[in-house]
């Protein structure tokens, strides 16, 4: 009978022990092709760290290529044209500890001024390989001595070519041959919202680590006519919200191309810092004057038109039943003179020149500001009620 029960037991535990070596033989080999990879297919410690470093340096490669853009590559190709300039200028000092007020004058007369130097700093920027620099008249027109740094650390003593303080534009020239100079490019073709690129020498930041300024915005808005102011007329400015501060004055306005489409000039600020109103002097008309001024020394406005406009205020508006007081009215003629003789007479009311509005008669003036003698202006004048054409030729002064 035991015999018979040992019998059952081994037949019964044999396929359960076999079950149970498959079932962990399956398990183990199922285990093994899940978590554990045989050496045979791995590389070895040193292959391993050779992957992983040449992992990180592509994807630095390729982080290093993004932060390589339009941007910083016009700031390379521009940085080396861009200069700072130290500016020694001769300034007259009101002495009377009255000021200018008549009451004192009359007791204690007029005190003789007081003459005296001092230094100011702007920016510019080379546009030959003969050293040619172009900058803003508030910067360098009155300069009794001018320094002009370059980005090698070189200092040159630089020649006033000539200078017109109506476009707010200097010309410069510094001896030597073979310097970096920029391209100027068309302001027509700049586009609202573009990259533009300023560069210069803000508070005086270029002589501390002999490179310029770099702040970067977008052009605002194009064909800007500001005020007159010291007798300057800047008309169809680029405006840019790129930062412009005091001591940027002078230095270029680029594209994302490297090209100069414009001269820094005027900031409105509350502060003396910037706050994203900026304006530069379009180059196209920049290089109407880089040539006379290179040419001349000088920009020559000696023609003659023969006329006394005012301005259309509102007395004028309602005699004339006008809707609104804008325009400048002929408030008297020379006899023979160009205007006589393009068929203008005294009470003609002119709207428009060259196409341009005239809101008032300082519009004329800033438009005569671009003109030369031969130029035909064209002229919308408003006579009893009706518009009409009329051409006006600019001549020469007569002696």
């Amino acid at each position: 009978m035991v015999k018979k029960l040992l019998a059952i037991l081994v037949v019964i535990s044999v396929p359960l022990l076999m079950g149970f070596a498959i079932g962990y033989t399956v398990g183990y080999k199922h285990h093994d092709s899940t978590d554990i990879v045989s050496l045979d297919d791995q590389p070895n410690a040193t292959e391993a760290a050779y992957y992983q470093s040449a992992n990180r340096d592509s994807i630095g490669d390729q982080i290093s290529n993004q932060r390589h853009n339009a941007i910083t590559r016009a700031v390379a190709l521009a940085s080396p044209a861009v200069v700072g300039i130290t500016v020694t200028a001769v300034e007259e000092v009101n002495q009377s500890p009255f000021g200018n007020d008549p009451f004192f004058q009359q007791f204690f007369g007029n005190w003789p001024p007081l003459k005296q130097e001092v230094k100011a700093l702007g920016s510019g920027f080379i546009v030959s390989a003969d050293g040619y620099i172009l900058t803003n008249d508030h910067v360098a027109g009155n300069a009794k001595e001018i320094v002009v740094t370059l980005t090698n650390k070189e200092k040159y003593k630089a020649k006033l070519v000539g200078t017109d303080m109506l476009s707010d534009i200097s010309l410069l020239k510094i001896e030597g041959n073979n310097f970096p100079f920029l391209k100027l490019g068309n302001s027509d073709d700049v586009i609202i919202g573009e990259w533009a690129i300023a560069m210069g020498n803000p508070f005086g930041l270029f002589d501390i680590s002999d490179k310029p300024t770099v702040t970067v915005g977008v052009v605002s808005a194009t064909g800007i006519n500001l005020n007159a102011e010291g007798g300057r007329f800047y008309r169809n400015m680029i405006q840019t919200d790129a930062a412009i501060n005091q001591g940027n004055s002078g230095g270029p306005l680029l594209n994302s191309l490297g090209e100069v489409i414009g001269v820094n000039a005027v900031i409105f600020t509350p502060n003396q810092g910037s706050i994203g109103l900026g304006f530069a002097i379009p180059i196209n008309r920049v290089k109407m004057v880089l040539n006379e001024l290179r040419k001349h020394g000088k920009i020559e406005r000696n023609f003659w038109i023969g006329w006394e406009v005012q301005t259309v205020d509102s007395r004028v508006a309602r005699y004339f039943g006008l809707d609104k007081a804008e325009g400048a009215i002929i408030a008297d003629l020379k006899r023979n003179s160009p205007a006589d003789r393009a068929g203008l007479k005294p009470g003609d009311i002119i709207t428009e020149i060259n196409g341009e509005t005239v809101v008032n008669e300082d519009n004329i003036t800033a438009i005569l500001v671009d003109a030369h003698i031969g130029d035909v202006l064209k002229l919308k004048v408003l006579r009893g009620g009706k518009m009409m054409n009329v051409n006006l030729k600019l001549e020469e002064r007569p002696s």
